[in-house]
């Protein structure tokens, strides 16, 4: 019904492929707009009717993706407000295409703002571990380090994908001294740790943080240890349904990412779970730095309101 191209964004988010929660958002948007242009139709309904069924397939694709139906809440509450208004479809469309850029170019943006912030929380010398491979993570660090501040970083593999591997990679090559560890080890290295910088793919309405299986014990490490736990999260992180106590679904992903085929069938007694998240409680976590500045999740609630056209009660846009 849709374009090979939609197509690929949902197989690549469903898969992994397309990871990271600004990523996911990013692509998301583009997905819609890929869709919108696709649709042949003159009748203002049927059109709206064939973008929520294109939202549908983009929702389901990742549940803890808090960023993922909030870039398609951002694009198409503005679309349903055209249509309330009696716009063509023709109008329609060039909303949708123009909701989906403004919402990339500000994402991207939004990243390099936490960068810019976050870096003036990294002081010169500082020994810095990192799990996953957080956007927002590395460009504080990035940005810390283009400012001339000598630091060193920790990176934990982050099993069973170990996307840690990659954000070694990225760092490496711009200069910044790199060790990679097991995830396991993250509170044996901490005492030689200044501070934590992670990424979030949600923050709910508390402070608590969804991120990448592994956080909540470094950050209880780290808290052991009265080392500083940073979390860059962009605005669109931040869970809106969690104000009225809705709790934000943890994903279990497939068990062969942990064990082979092979082995679940000569060990069948055996029971495998993978999930991808957890949930680290806000006492855990020192700072959360947003493109918006440091501010309390209560508070950013209120933009994301504004941002993205969520109302209490009111349902989702593509139902």
């Amino acid at each position: 019904m849709f374009p090979k191209e939609f197509d690929d964004v949902v197989k690549g988010i469903r898969s992994m492929r397309i990871r990271g929660a600004g990523l996911i958002a990013r692509k998301v948007a583009e997905a819609l707009k890929i869709a919108s242009e696709s649709i042949e139709t003159t009748e203002p309904t049927l059109y709206m009717e064939s973008l929520k069924k294109a939202a549908k397939k983009l929702v389901g694709t990742r549940p803890t993706a808090v960023s993922l139906p909030n870039a398609l809440r951002y694009v198409l509450y503005r679309a349903k407000r055209r249509y309330e208004a009696g716009a063509s479809v023709e109008e329609m469309k060039e909303t949708v295409t123009s909701a989906a850029e403004e919402f990339i170019e500000s994402s991207l943006n939004a990243v390099k703002r936490i960068g810019e912030i976050g870096a003036g929380r990294i002081e010169d010398g500082d020994v810095v571990l990192t799990h996953c491979n957080s956007q927002t993570a590395i460009e504080i660090l990035r940005h810390a380090h283009s400012e001339g501040k000598t630091i060193n970083v920790f990176i934990t593999e982050t099993r069973p994908r170990y996307q840690g591997r990659l954000t070694a990679e990225v760092l490496s090559k711009e200069g910044i001294p790199t060790t990679l560890v097991v995830d396991s080890a993250a509170r044996y290295f901490m005492p030689r740790i200044d501070k934590v910088v992670v990424g979030a793919d949600a923050v709910a309405a508390n402070g608590a943080v969804v991120n990448k299986i592994g956080t909540s014990i470094i950050a209880l490490a780290a808290h052991e240890a009265r080392v500083n736990v940073i979390v860059g999260a962009e605005t669109y992180k931040f869970s809106p349904k969690t104000l009225l106590g809705a709790l934000i679904e943890i994903e279990e992903r497939p068990t062969e990412e942990v064990v082979s085929r092979k082995w679940l069938t000569t060990n069948r007694k055996v029971s495998v779970q993978n999930p991808a998240f957890d949930v680290t409680p806000p006492e855990y976590i020192d700072t959360i730095i947003t493109e918006a500045g440091v501010v309390s999740p209560y508070s950013i609630m209120f933009l994301v309101k504004d941002r993205f056209g969520w109302a209490y009660g009111e349902e989702e846009p593509w139902e």
